[in-house]
């Protein structure tokens, strides 16, 4: 099959018919997605660097659900100290009446009130726990690590207690009535000393929380600005391809016409056939 032959206009309008039906297409993906850069072809530098960034956004991102975890943990064991330490003050309360009376009977009862608190304390102790960790029962729970950067290289290490009564709290529930004055002001003095170590470990986890909690915050604020700084690299201006868009269909059209022109100047020669 021969060849064929365009003539020189015909053939430059062709060409730019074909490079704005290539702008067009380039311009709707934009639209479609919403996105200027849609691949390395596109802006390499801008691509590449846009990629970086969003992973490392995704990275931070997995990281926030880890602290969001831990800071409902640490919550839970502060939770839980607050309610062990209201069981103490009551505790106290009670040892507090058997000081104040001889009668064997009321301290008998009150000594068996004072057992039923001690077991409470344990119970509480071992249902503070959140998502399988429990900071106040380190017989079955390890420590807690959160990581707090992509990297790994930065990290707070909360280290679980056992509170359980004859743990940490070191509360002494043998078995008596408070017969003698000695046994009261032995249960005073343990609950003196597990409320001091009470309000220590939840200074201790207060701090804890407050430092993961700035982390959290800090995370998020990070991942807005890594997610802003893509964006920018790589979305397009709706309302600027918009533009482009209809200014190149107007350019089509002359394109479609200019060729239409250029094709009747060649067939001028078969009128003088």
């Amino acid at each position: 099959m021969a060849d064929i032959v365009l003539s020189a206009g015909v053939r430059s309008n062709l060409l730019q018919l074909q490079k704005t039906s290539e702008l067009i297409t380039a311009t709707q993906t934009k639209l479609a997605t919403g996105k200027r850069v849609n691949s390395a072809l596109d802006n390499p530098v801008n691509f590449f660097t846009a990629q970086g960034l969003s992973n490392r956004a995704s990275d931070l991102g997995s990281l926030l659900d880890n602290m969001s975890s831990a800071f409902n943990t640490i919550q839970a064991a502060n939770n839980g100290i607050t309610s062990i330490t209201k069981l103490v003050q009551s505790a106290q309360a009670l040892v507090s009446q058997a000081q104040q009376t001889s009668d064997t009977a009321i301290r008998s009862s009150l000594a068996t009130q004072f057992g039923e608190i001690v077991t409470q304390i344990d119970q509480l102790a071992a249902d503070s726990g959140f998502n399988g960790i429990n900071l106040l029962d380190s017989t079955t729970s390890t420590d807690l690590t959160v990581t707090l950067n992509e990297s790994g290289t930065s990290s707070v290490t909360i280290a679980a207690v056992d509170f359980s009564a004859a743990g940490d709290l070191n509360i002494n529930n043998s078995a008596n009535n408070w017969g003698g004055t000695a046994d009261i002001t032995a249960a005073s003095t343990d609950l003196t000393a597990a409320l001091t170590t009470l309000r220590a470990q939840a200074q201790s986890f207060g701090s804890n929380l407050s430092t993961v909690q700035i982390r959290q915050d800090f995370t998020k604020a990070m991942i807005n600005t890594l997610q802003t700084g893509a964006d920018a690299l790589t979305l397009a201006d709706s309302n600027e391809e918009g533009a482009n868009l209809l200014a190149l269909q107007t350019r089509q059209q002359l394109s479609t016409t200019a060729l239409s022109l250029a094709s009747q100047a060649s067939q001028a020669v078969l009128r003088l056939f």
